[in-house]
């Protein structure tokens, strides 16, 4: 199945780029199912791509030794995630489990590396947006950390 570029406009990452700069990033993608509670990746693992949510829900969790897990997030249609693998190749910092049944779109490091390097304008607009999420990502950690520093009052 080919994803169009209004398919990629859905996600934040790619709703800026006008349609004939996102073309290429089709050719990228390739559509992958998960089964409910399958895990897309675990935590520890080095990452190599990002994902997608076409359809369904994605469960992010952490799992804690001597409590089991802890969601972290559950992310619906629209969402993406696992976007820092396309910057590194560092292990992943939590698990992503298929929360529902779910179709992800999922795009490798190494291609998409390629075409960055290939297309100037693509790369401008795509740095950009992974600029902002990686900024509002930031500010909300730091909200949580706020919070939970006041709930345990303070150091």
């Amino acid at each position: 199945m080919l994803v169009t570029p209004e398919q990629l406009k859905r996600f934040g990452i790619f709703s800026q780029i006008p349609s004939d700069i996102l073309l290429p990033v089709t050719n990228l993608v390739r559509v992958v199912n998960f089964e409910q509670n399958s895990i897309i990746f675990n935590e520890g693992s080095v990452g190599d791509r990002m994902y997608l949510i076409d359809k369904g829900q994605v469960r992010i969790s952490k799992f804690i030794s001597g409590i089991g897990e802890e969601a972290l997030s559950i992310l619906n249609e629209g969402a993406y995630f696992g976007e820092m693998s396309l910057i590194d190749a560092y292990p992943r910092s939590a698990t992503a489990i298929a929360h529902t049944d779910c179709t992800l779109f999922e795009i490798y490091r190494e291609d998409f590396i390629d075409m960055l390097q290939s297309d100037r304008d693509l790369a401008y607009f795509v740095m950009w947006a992974l600029l902002k999420t990686l900024s509002q990502r930031l500010r909300e950690t730091n909200e949580k950390i706020k919070a939970f520093f006041a709930m345990a009052g303070g150091f």
